[in-house]
């Protein structure tokens, strides 16, 4: 069925709709002037051959709709913004063609994760990309889409992967043949063809286990149960996947199978050949993030850390300057775990669904110190997984981004980013440092990921943020778009094949025509 029909019911209370197909469940959700829209639960309760009356569309994509006696909705709502990540910067850049919008940033800049840096070393002054650096055009089409929109340059980029292990007593990258047997006494050790025969063993199994039921199986026991070697784990998969969600090897191993290998099914990673060409933004990230905010930049506020109240009427922003203001509704742009504190009121729904959610907090230095790469220089790759000792699983991720290679840096100096190093870079190598929190997909996370889109309206309050997906930008951007669409009436100006398949959106419409 195209659209929903809506019926009022002023107490809040769930309803069922019987449609010529089947029942479908309906929640109200209110809005800011009073009116509300309908939150779709897709799950089919009970089949019916029962006709039903049509109405006509009041237009393409917004509901059929019966007066539930409630004025029609404003079309220009006062709307606060909390974070300037992606999924922020998104979220307001659609909802600021439309609405009334003033956006809070805690820290004295934007851009969340996309932060670029003017590195300097004598006469050399370089933009060098200190978190967000690459994406590619098949997994993220909206990113992609919003470039092409912005008129955002961009250029190819490497994503080749080493491992420097037990203090680089075990060395290789992945680039090709040479790379994996770059430390020419590879070849004589046992332990690495063990590696290597599970690699491949992997490689061409592990896709087939996305058939089979889910029974929440962690990455962990999925390789214990089917009998892979110590060498396997600990010298490549873990240490490929804590390098990719920036958390240490131990805790890849609670990491949800089924999501992991789904992941690598996505990102071409079980391909040896025919992989996605990754990209950078030229000049860096902070390229986009010009381009993204400059039709709101005057209605950010810097160094303004929040508390959110809600009220039946409005929402109230109390910031820490003191400074309180009144708006129709708050998109709160953050980690879930920050959500929650900012939330002053927050209720049970609102706990189980954001509660479970972990942060890794990881340091990110940008340097010039070759010691925190591979021992061999053949083996240095874009990604550089460094560990002292494999007693350490437990350790926080080193991995050192080697970003002349990234992003085709025009230096002879080598600049890296090193993601908590494991020991001191020389401090007359070090140019910037801060710090970057990832969300954590332990199996508790993730079932909450079909249930999140249920909070958005709930209470005046919206959702986005990278946690929706996987964690990298394309969800963070697919959530802010989502959110603003479905708040602001408003529509992303592009098409793209499923605009949302990397997070769980439900339907929530209009309940009264325009």
């Amino acid at each position: 069925m195209r659209g929903c029909r809506s019926f009022g019911d002023r107490r809040g209370l769930p309803f069922d709709y019987e449609t010529s197909v089947h029942i479908i469940r309906y929640e109200p959700v209110w809005f800011p002037d009073h009116s509300f829209r309908i939150s779709r639960h897709l799950q089919v309760i009970q089949r019916e051959n029962r006709p039903v009356p049509r109405t006509k569309l009041a237009r393409s994509g917004v509901c059929e709709t019966v007066s539930a006696g409630h004025p029609p909705p404003k079309s220009h709502y006062k709307i606060a913004v909390v974070g300037t990540g992606i999924a922020g910067m998104s979220a307001t850049w659609l909802l600021n063609q439309g609405h009334d919008v003033t956006v809070y940033e805690k820290e004295p800049r934007i851009g969340g994760h996309s932060n670029t840096v003017e590195a300097s070393l004598s006469s050399e002054k370089l933009p060098v990309d200190t978190g967000f650096i690459v994406y590619n055009e098949r997994n993220y089409p909206n990113l992609t889409a919003l470039f092409a929109h912005l008129g955002v340059d961009t250029d190819a980029s490497d994503m080749s992967f080493a491992a420097s292990v037990d203090g680089g007593g075990l060395e290789y990258s992945g680039s090709d043949i040479n790379g994996l047997i770059g430390q020419r006494t590879n070849v004589l050790r046992p332990r690495f063809w063990r590696m290597v025969r599970d690699l491949l063993h992997f490689y061409k199994n592990a896709p087939a286990f996305l058939n089979e039921p889910d029974d929440g199986m962690s990455l962990g026991d999925y390789l214990d149960r089917h009998g892979y070697s110590d060498a396997f784990i600990s010298d490549h998969l873990l240490p490929i996947g804590a390098a990719i969600w920036s958390t240490s090897a131990l805790e890849m191993r609670a990491y949800p199978a089924k999501a992991f290998i789904r992941f690598f099914v996505s990102h071409g990673l079980f391909e040896l050949v025919d992989r996605p060409q990754w990209r950078t933004v030229t000049g860096g990230s902070r390229r986009y993030v010009e381009k993204l905010t400059e039709s709101y930049r005057d209605r950010i506020r810097f160094d303004a850390a929040v508390k959110v109240l809600r009220h039946p009427d409005h929402v109230e922003i109390h910031d820490s300057r003191g400074q309180v203001d009144r708006f129709d509704a708050v998109v709160l742009a953050s980690h879930a775990d920050e959500s929650l504190r900012l939330l002053g009121d927050a209720d049970d729904r609102e706990r189980a669904l954001l509660g479970p959610w972990r942060y890794t907090k990881n340091r990110a230095v940008l340097h010039s110190d070759t010691s925190l790469m591979p021992k061999r220089r053949n083996i240095w790759s874009s990604w550089n997984f460094l560990e002292d000792s494999r007693d350490q699983a437990d350790a926080p991720i080193c991995v050192t981004y080697w970003m002349n290679r990234l992003q085709s840096l025009p230096s002879s100096k080598q600049f890296f980013v090193t993601l908590n190093p494991n020991h001191e870079p020389q401090s007359d190598s070090i140019l910037y440092e801060t710090e970057y929190e990832h969300p954590f997909f332990d199996t508790a996370a993730l079932k909450t990921q079909s249930r999140l889109w249920s909070l958005q309206g709930h209470r005046r309050t919206w959702y986005c943020g990278s946690y929706f997906g996987y964690g990298f930008h394309e969800d963070a951007l697919q959530s802010g778009l989502a959110a603003a669409e479905q708040l602001g009436g408003l529509r992303r100006p592009w098409q793209v094949a499923d605009e949302n398949g990397r997070i769980h959106v439900t339907t929530i419409e209009r309940a009264a025509a325009e």
